[in-house]
């Protein structure tokens, strides 16, 4: 019902976790992506994960296991009717050499039997995957609960990451931002500063004196007041402190094992000790995420409040995510009716069987040694750690949300979406920032005079312009052909996985 009592008819909505559900089911569609998840999500590792960003890593992360533990039962069935080709040759052979056609006869027909074999294993996974992938897609039921759990301790590090209060970030990315994984940079600036230190004037005349008050106080007011102002529903709001990779270590709560990897969580008081004292590279920010429809486009907002009295003003930093590559559509485009799904399946298993078939033993062999391979660094980084003192980088590089977008995919919609929040998320700063000003008793004249400086300027996102955002001194260009992707416009770098286009069912 809309707020003038009108009743009006609900129209299709996109699925809250539309992104989770596309990702769980492309995991069933493509074998490297679905390894690659597993070995990023569960896989030992000494590095920070980076932020999940509306994904549901533990549903994505047991649907991408129960794909891979697939994928190598089938090639372990096929490495072994694989070594019935030679053995038929040889008999064949042999048999023609020494006049025994009859063993000819048998070793042409076990070649045709283990190719047979090979054809109806190849068409059964397929047919699985396509069925499990169109049942995590569309069915009510939620994505992890068709799958079964990963090893406990991943599950809940997996958990911890949803609700983290600290990122380590790469030492690499010190030069640029903190924020990996937060997808294109709209805008870094430092605000207008306020003078905080006059009090404002009583409503009888003299001044009203002024209450004491410190950026945590202003932190959290901001947090606690954010949804309701901007009027973005469903905004996230929390203080996170950011650590560079290399000084992780130096706090023993982030890092209590040197040889392990960082926790996504840590005492309350600490990461408000990033706000009030900041560390050695370590600097505490409020970060304000919103999520747009399906979780197709995400804008978040990083905010440092500077309070050096007299004067106080924002460290201010915006991001967006462009909605997934256009790969991660394929789920929606895999043939239902019988007759079509049934001659996909026929071509699908004909074209493939072959490749399959010779590739098994060497797939088997290639996974087995990058995890023999991977295990081996981990040991010499472990012992270098403890026996040599090695400083070690534990900072996240990115994220797998930022990784997978695509700014192609980003259409008229997203970009104005992205606009409004935006927008909103900046005056909501500015209202919450005066209200709590005027509740300790400050005047705001300083105030209103930063207000009309910040608010000058023009932003860009792709080809929709508009007024007042950030200060910035031009025009701020994200995705699209006005300004670049995390990856030049082009989709993830080097990101694997499948998919295509099309809107998520309601």
């Amino acid at each position: 019902m809309s707020t003038s009592g009108r009743p009006l008819p609900s129209l299709p909505q996109y699925r809250k976790d539309s992104v989770t559900r596309r990702l769980c089911a492309s995991v069933h569609l493509d074998d490297a992506f679905a390894l690659y998840v597993d070995r990023a999500l569960t896989g030992d590792r000494l590095d920070a994960l980076g932020l999940s960003l509306g994904i549901n890593f533990v549903a994505l992360a047991r649907q991408a296991r129960r794909a891979t533990l697939r994928r190598a039962a089938l090639d372990r069935r096929l490495a072994w009717l694989a070594a019935v080709v030679p053995v038929a040759l040889l008999v064949g052979l042999w048999g023609l050499v020494n006049g025994h056609g009859s063993l000819g006869w048998v070793a042409i027909f076990g070649l045709l039997g283990a190719y047979a074999a090979a054809w109806t294993l190849v068409h059964r996974k397929e047919s699985t995957d396509r069925d499990l992938a169109r049942e995590i897609y569309l069915s009510a039921g939620k994505p992890e609960q068709t799958a079964q759990p990963v090893e406990p301790e991943a599950e809940a590090w997996l958990n911890e990451v949803k609700r983290a209060n600290v990122l380590p970030y790469a030492d690499a990315a010190a030069q640029t931002t903190p924020f990996v994984g937060s997808g294109s940079k709209i805008k870094e600036v430092v605000w207008q500063p306020i003078d905080v230190s006059r009090p404002a004037e009583a409503p009888g005349g003299g001044k009203l004196p002024l209450r004491d008050f410190d950026a945590v106080d202003l932190h959290t007011y901001v947090a606690r007041h954010m949804e309701s102002i901007s009027g973005l529903q469903g905004l996230r709001a929390q203080n996170r402190l950011y650590v560079i990779g290399s000084n992780a270590s130096y706090l023993p709560e982030l890092v209590p094992d040197r040889t392990a990897r960082p926790h996504a969580r840590i005492p309350k008081h600490l990461v408000q000790a990033g706000l009030q004292n900041p560390g050695a590279g370590m600097r505490t920010h409020l970060c304000l995420e919103r999520i747009g429809e399906g979780g197709r486009m995400i804008v978040s907002m990083y905010l440092r409040a500077i309070l050096h009295p007299p004067s106080l003003t924002w460290e201010v930093a915006a991001y967006a995510i462009p909605p997934l590559d256009g790969r991660f559509h394929r789920v929606d485009r895999l043939p239902v009716a019988p007759r079509e799904r049934w001659w996909d399946l026929v071509g699908h298993a004909t074209r493939h069987t072959g490749g399959e078939l010779r590739g098994a033993l060497g797939r088997l062999r290639s996974r087995r040694r990058w995890q023999h391979d991977h295990e081996r660094a981990l040991t010499r980084l472990r012992r270098a750690i403890t026996k040599q003192h090695v400083l070690y980088d534990y900072g996240a590089k990115g994220s797998l949300r930022e990784d997978l977008g695509a700014w192609d995919e980003a259409g008229y919609a997203e970009r104005t979406d992205a606009q409004d929040f935006l927008f909103r998320l900046q005056q909501g700063v500015l209202v919450a920032t005066e209200r709590f000003l005027q509740d300790h008793n400050v005047d705001t004249s300083s105030y209103d005079k930063a207000v009309q400086v910040i608010s000058t300027q023009t932003y860009n996102i792709g080809n929709v312009s508009g007024p007042s955002i950030f200060g910035n001194d031009g025009r701020i260009a994200m995705g699209g052909q006005q300004g670049p992707g995390p990856h030049g416009g082009q989709g993830p770098q080097g990101g694997p996985g499948p998919a295509g286009s099309g809107p998520p069912p309601p």
